[in-house]
């Protein structure tokens, strides 16, 4: 497999968002969905909906979020518009819900060894390309939040966010209620379910990591740690397993010290694992070529 280009900016600037966009080459067209996290209530480390403006003009997209599946002010929607409205995204923009009402959407999966089918909320019918700009972080869970996770547990329903998690055994629970599957069959799951909104889009889809406020807890936590790391930079790709793999390198190969505490949460949940299994079904490829521009 050839290897991927992901495409690097030390400095983090909405505009250099939209520079290392225009860098993949890629127009996307249609109704383009731009999907984010958009923090839970508490949480100090999200990225800001001023920060995403400018990208989001520039497409002339539409913000879309999911609600979630646990315990929190974003699990509903009566609660998640509300806190949508504190967190100052919609004075910004008009944010789709894509689950907001039922019923789901179910999209297929191939080769999966845990999920047959990934469940999303039904309004991502409705676009043709979607960007994924994703905050680059640790996670309680899944050891790290990537492109993959906004794959695969960001567009999910709250019915899908249960399934994903439990690896395929239920999706009419919340996650306080779960029993927990071996932690590498949740991994898989979330890759698996990655794969099916890849191949949806088929091709209509780019992704945008900004490694930045990197906490070992992700935006999903009300109350998370402070970052850790000095922020790092923006990656851009078309390949959402190469341009999880190259942050997860940066940080390696960085002088920073908080370094060890944020790849210990990595490591101890084996959040590599996500990675290799997206590769092993055809995701996108480890195998990548880092270009630094300089603006």
């Amino acid at each position: 497999m050839e290897k991927s280009k992901v495409y690097f900016c030390r400095e983090i600037t909405p505009e250099n968002v939209i520079k290392l966009y225009n860098a993949l080459g890629k127009k996307l067209s249609g109704k383009i969905a731009v999907k984010v996290h958009s923090g839970e209530k508490g949480n100090q480390n999200y990225l800001r909906p001023e920060f995403m403006k400018p990208m989001v003009d520039h497409l002339n997209g539409t913000i879309v979020e999911c609600n979630t599946a646990y315990p929190g002010a974003r699990n509903s929607t009566r609660k998640h518009k509300k806190t949508l409205e504190e967190h100052g995204w919609n004075s910004i923009f008009n944010v789709d819900l894509m689950d907001a009402e039922g019923p789901d959407v179910a999209f297929p999966i191939e080769n999966g060894k845990h999920l047959k089918e990934d469940f999303l909320g039904k309004n991502i019918l409705n676009y043709d390309s979607m960007l994924i700009i994703s905050h680059f972080k640790g996670h309680p869970m899944g050891g790290y939040g990537g492109a993959l996770k906004q794959l695969s547990i960001g567009c999910a329903s709250t019915k899908g966010k249960a399934w994903i998690h439990s690896a395929g055994k239920t999706k009419s629970q919340r996650l306080c209620w779960i029993k927990l599957p071996p932690q590498n069959d949740f991994l898989e799951s979330m890759a698996e379910a990655a794969s099916a909104v890849v191949k949806h889009f088929d091709g209509n889809i780019a992704y945008i990591n900004v490694m930045c406020n990197m906490s070992v807890d992700c935006d999903c936590c009300a109350v998370a740690e402070d970052p850790c790391l000095k922020d790092i930079g923006i990656l851009a790709s078309l390949d959402p397993v190469a341009i999880d793999q190259a942050c997860i390198d940066l940080v390696q190969k960085s002088n920073d010290p908080g370094k060890e505490h944020f790849m210990e949460r990595v490591n101890s949940r084996n959040g590599i694992h996500t990675i290799e299994h997206a590769h092993a079904l055809g995701v996108g490829n480890r195998e990548y070529e880092l270009v630094e521009l300089k603006f």
